[in-house]
């Protein structure tokens, strides 16, 4: 859900150096063009990235009520806005040449989707949820430990 709200973002200019726009509006570009099981899991979705208590690095400036830590919920979409953040660099002046997103053709051939980010942020900023008999609860870690653990593992790969 994250990559899609970020691609939204992405195609809505929507830089860290740019204005804000309502979170309505993203919600309703990711869900028409990127997400067809309906929009209620986006909202909550964006809200959370913007969440300096929730995420480890936040991917969305939030501008309005993104709730507090004592459980006070997050406002209505139409009431905030949003933008991406500056230290989110998945999306470089070339991402289209050398692309940092792995993308696929969509069901109705008129865009690409996502498929996939080379940045690590399952890892980086954790997540939880439960699945169809299954739940997870991956921590959150260190980006530089991240990268030092590429890096070992691309000198010396692990035989199997």
């Amino acid at each position: 859900m994250q990559r899609r709200i970020l691609v939204a973002m992405n195609d809505l200019g929507l830089a860290s150096n740019r204005g804000y726009r309502k979170c309505a509006k993203i919600c309703g570009d990711t869900s028409g063009n990127y997400h067809p099981h309906g929009e209620a899991v986006i909202y909550p979705a964006m809200v959370r990235m913007a969440q300096d208590f929730n995420l480890r690095y936040m991917l969305v400036d939030g501008q309005g009520n993104f709730g507090r830590l004592n459980g006070d919920p997050p406002a209505a979409m139409r009431y905030t806005e949003a933008r991406r953040r500056r230290s989110q660099k998945i999306f470089s002046p070339t991402w289209k040449k050398k692309p940092s997103i792995h993308s696929k053709l969509r069901s109705d051939a008129r865009r690409t989707r996502s498929a996939s980010f080379a940045y690590p942020e399952l890892l980086v900023n954790g997540a939880s949820g439960i699945a169809v008999g299954m739940a997870t609860n991956i921590p959150p870690h260190n980006l530089r430990e991240i990268v030092d653990a590429a890096i070992l593992l691309i000198e010396s790969p692990i035989r199997l």
